[in-house]
């Protein structure tokens, strides 16, 4: 179909292709280049950590507004560009309701003990002569099961750093295991925003890219454990790591038991069994509620804020779990932002995030400047490795100048997204190469969120980890080196 005989949309694999060709690559750029340089100026000389708040947010719909600016120029109608908004923010519906599911199923796994379990357990594979490596399976633990990098480094990583402190170990070697596993377990993790928001960008599934992701993951972290454990053996280690008090802190709060595990495996083999995933999130919340009144009768009832227990109370107090914040106190002050949960409220933030990222993107997509830039890239990345490879520089660039991992995965997203398609490339081949290039490199900027949080948090400046972070910098040379070998790509099936 044509309009005004300069806008055609072409159907292609049930994905339309709009083509503007009044518009030059370089008045395609533009909204661009003012977006990423509006999110520097945000980010990194303004408000920094708390960018993601809502500044950040209005940012990508400033940059729909450049974009809208260049399409008014090259004859693009308003109605065109909202009704191409209008689609773009239909096809995350599905991404969003799961993000809510992940927020729910964080609270009633925090408040029925679930997560502390895991993280009881996890502590306990401590041992002085392999402490490097029991800090990366530690982290990854406690991070796959709160699916934060930053509440785990936060916590655990901290009472790690004071523990590799005692034993005479560098502390950029502790603080480079710590991140190692912190992202590898964000990465790995279904409850993570990170995770989520990178198959939504590219128009995948969660649990398929998650699947898919280990592919590059798994050996990536393999070498890591097999570099910390080499270094861990060469060097000398004086005292045990004391651990007690955290121990105790633990069973203090909750009812720990090895009967919670059932909970996490029922939903892994939903998940093996190809369940739907919005029907295995939703199984896992209410058999995790069901736990919380069985195991944690008085965190429900805390929760619920009554002195006792019965199904007004119970319901109550699990609601308040899947719904909005919840936190369990113990009596170790470095456990207790980590057993905090902000369930379904608490995903608004990404959800946000996500629905200006469409709006962004769907401007882009009517006055055609996706479809001009793709062209664009496909002639530049002429092979399927070039595509790869233009994609990590992307991510690496964002992460250097707009300061932010989160955006790191938007915008390449959506500007690799037609490129993937038009090369026959399944989604989840741009949702790994966004994380193994844009999640997990974020920390290892100085000035980016993620790095000056981690180096203030641990108290370990960027350089002096940035090598030990060793997950970190090898994950953009595995997903190239796969691509390069055309190593499980997977394509769209006809």
């Amino acid at each position: 179909m044509e309009e005004k005989n300069h806008i055609t949309e072409i159907e292609a694999d049930n994905q339309k292709i709009i083509e503007n060709n009044e518009l030059n690559i370089w008045e395609a750029l533009i909204p661009v280049f003012a977006l990423v340089a509006m999110l520097f100026y945000n980010v990194f000389f303004v408000f920094g950590d708390d960018a993601l708040s809502g500044s950040n947010q209005f940012i990508l719909l400033l940059g729909a507004a450049v974009a809208a600016i260049v399409g008014f120029y090259n004859k693009v109608s308003y109605k065109r560009m909202i009704d191409e908004v209008a689609e773009n923010v239909k096809s995350t519906s599905g991404a969003i309701l799961i993000l809510l599911m992940v927020g729910a199923l964080a609270g009633t796994w925090l408040v029925s003990g679930i997560i502390p379990t895991m993280i009881y357990y996890g502590l306990q594979i401590l041992n002085p002569t392999i402490f490097l490596a029991a800090c990366v399976i530690i982290c990854a633990i406690i991070s796959i099961a709160t699916g934060s990098s930053w509440t785990t480094s936060a916590t655990v990583g901290i009472a790690l750093i004071g523990i590799g402190e005692t034993l005479g170990i560098s502390l950029g070697m502790t603080a480079g295991a710590v991140l190692s596993g912190a992202y590898f377990g964000d990465k790995m993790s279904p409850l993570s925003d990170t995770t989520n928001l990178a198959p939504a960008m590219a128009g995948g599934e969660l649990f398929a890219h998650i699947k898919y992701m280990s592919i590059t993951t798994i050996p990536t972290i393999t070498v890591t454990l097999i570099v910390f454990i080499i270094i861990g053996l060469s060097i000398d280690t004086t005292g045990t790591p004391d651990i007690s008090d955290k121990l105790s802190a633990i069973k203090g709060a909750f009812n720990i038991t090895p009967w919670l595990f059932l909970v996490p495996v029922v939903v892994i083999a939903l998940i093996v069994k190809k369940t739907p995933p919005l029907v295995a999130l939703l199984i896992g919340t209410l058999l995790g509620g069901i736990a919380a009144v069985i195991a944690q009768p008085d965190i429900i009832k805390a929760i619920a804020e009554t002195e006792t227990l019965d199904f007004k109370s119970a319901y109550k107090g699990v609601m308040n779990a899947i719904t909005v914040d919840t936190s369990v106190e113990t009596t170790s002050k470095e456990l207790n932002d980590l057993f905090s949960s902000g369930g379904m409220k608490g995903m608004l933030g990404t959800i946000w995030l996500i629905i200006c990222a469409m709006v962004f993107g769907g401007v882009m997509d009517a006055i055609g400047a996706l479809a001009r830039i793709s062209k664009a890239l496909l002639n530049i990345a002429s092979s399927t490795f070039g595509l790869f490879a233009s994609t990590v520089a992307s991510c690496l660039a964002l992460n250097v100048t707009a300061s932010d991992q989160y955006l790191a995965l938007v915008v390449p997203g959506k500007m690799f997204k037609k490129a993937y398609e038009d090369k026959g490339l399944a989604p989840e081949n741009l949702s790994r190469t966004l994380e193994d290039s844009g999640t997990v490199t974020s920390v290892l900027i100085p000035w980016n969120t993620c790095g000056a949080y981690q180096s203030g948090v641990l108290g370990v400046g960027v350089g002096e980890y940035f090598f030990y972070a060793i997950f970190n910098w090898l994950s953009p040379f595995t997903t190239l080196l796969f691509a390069a070998l055309r190593l499980k790509i997977k394509m769209i099936r006809s």
